[in-house]
């Protein structure tokens, strides 16, 4: 356990309880629109204008999936481009976002650095999947970092696509501002394009995307923590008390 998980409560356990009341009390919401008609929501349901919303709910529109649906979501597959930590990590995080999504860069900038600190520990394991709700720039943008994780770059790559917590506008996500964006990363940019374009890149692109949308996760950022569900960019310390609950739970 790193040294900033061991400063932690694990005491409070009505967190992750708390997280899980959330997520029903968003899907009762979204079955009470549909029914009554009303305009979906857009994928996400605050404005972009989301400085220090990091406390606040990320839109996730998540439709309830059964608990073991939350859990086979983890692929924990040695292959897994898009993946970091050990196979065998007592938790795994699986991730749902979209390089358009305002929430999701905010979260990536304020908590992924302190989910990688269980990464280096050997106590997570981090699985990272795109469902590009916001349209075709995001999948451009999934390609596109698909492509450099070939050629071992995918975190590099994802965090430029973030940078400073902001996500890029859908100009910044062509695929001339990505190829540039790899040739700064000091990637083969030949090779690059080529894997960007290629059918088995959109392949796993479309595989991972359908993975999140089997689930139900049609807006974002969406959360598994150790098959707890979290939704929207909740603080860094809900994922702390989650994480430690789930490790906890391993004892």
């Amino acid at each position: 356990m790193s040294a900033h998980s061991q400063h932690v409560r694990r005491s409070r356990w009505w967190v992750p309880l708390t997280v899980v009341v959330v997520a029903v009390a968003v899907v009762v919401a979204i079955l009470v629109v549909d029914r009554d008609g009303e305009d979906d929501a857009s994928p996400s349901a605050q404005d972009s204008d989301s400085t220090g919303t990091q406390g606040q709910d990320a839109a996730s529109d998540v439709q309830g999936p059964e608990q073991a649906a939350f859990t086979e979501a983890e692929t924990r597959d040695e292959d897994d481009l898009q993946a970091i930590g050990p196979v065998d990590a007592p938790v795994v995080l699986v991730v749902f976002s979209d390089y358009q999504c305002p929430y999701c860069a905010t979260w990536s900038h304020d908590t992924l650095p302190t989910m990688m600190e269980y990464v280096d520990s050997g106590d997570m394991r981090i699985e990272w999947r795109d469902v590009n709700v916001f349209g075709d720039a995001s999948e451009q943008a999934s390609k596109a970092a698909y492509a450099a994780a070939l050629q071992d770059s995918y975190w590099e790559f994802h965090d430029e696509l973030f940078a400073g917590g902001e996500h890029r506008s859908e100009s910044g996500l062509s695929a001339e501002a990505l190829t540039e964006t790899a040739d700064q990363l000091g990637l083969d940019t030949a090779q690059f394009e080529e894997d960007m374009e290629s059918e088995d890149t959109q392949d796993m692109v479309d595989v991972y995307a359908q993975t999140g949308l089997d689930l139900g996760a049609f807006s974002t950022p969406t959360f598994l923590v150790g098959g707890e569900p979290i939704v929207g960019a909740q603080p860094t310390d809900v994922f702390v008390e989650t994480v430690d609950a789930a490790l906890a739970a391993q004892d």
